[in-house]
């Protein structure tokens, strides 16, 4: 019901920036909250930031400080600066989804994740 499309990954030395974006499309009534997280090899997927419905941020400490996340409202897009990226910065980026959809006439809740978009960073 919920599409994501991410974009921006690639390859970055280290210090340098990349800025990712997700735009959701589908059926969407409203959105709850927009989040990025990563998957580096042989690792857990962690949790990077969030951002709800009202504009709060929350991030994860490995990346306060150099990682932004914001959103587009009009267009279902979230996006995630990333600053002074490090070699362990490494890893395959995902955003999630947290959304109420319509389907013929009913409502409910929706939790989507991207396809993911490679990040590296080396130099």
């Amino acid at each position: 019901q919920v599409q994501l499309v991410e974009s921006g990954g690639g390859l970055v030395q280290p210090g340098g920036s990349l800025r990712l974006s997700c735009a959701a499309s589908g059926s969407i009534s409203s959105i709850d909250a927009m989040a990025w997280y990563r998957q580096a090899p042989g690792k857990e997927r962690e949790f990077l930031a969030i951002i709800i419905s009202g504009g709060t941020t929350t991030y994860a400490g490995s990346v306060k400080g150099r990682f932004t996340i914001s959103r587009d409202n009009a267009k279902n897009t979230v996006y995630l600066q990333m600053n002074s990226l490090k070699p362990e910065d490494t890893a395959v980026y995902l955003c999630n989804v947290r959304s109420v959809v319509q389907i013929r006439g009913s409502f409910k809740r929706d939790d989507s994740w991207g396809q993911g978009t490679q990040v590296t960073v080396s130099s």
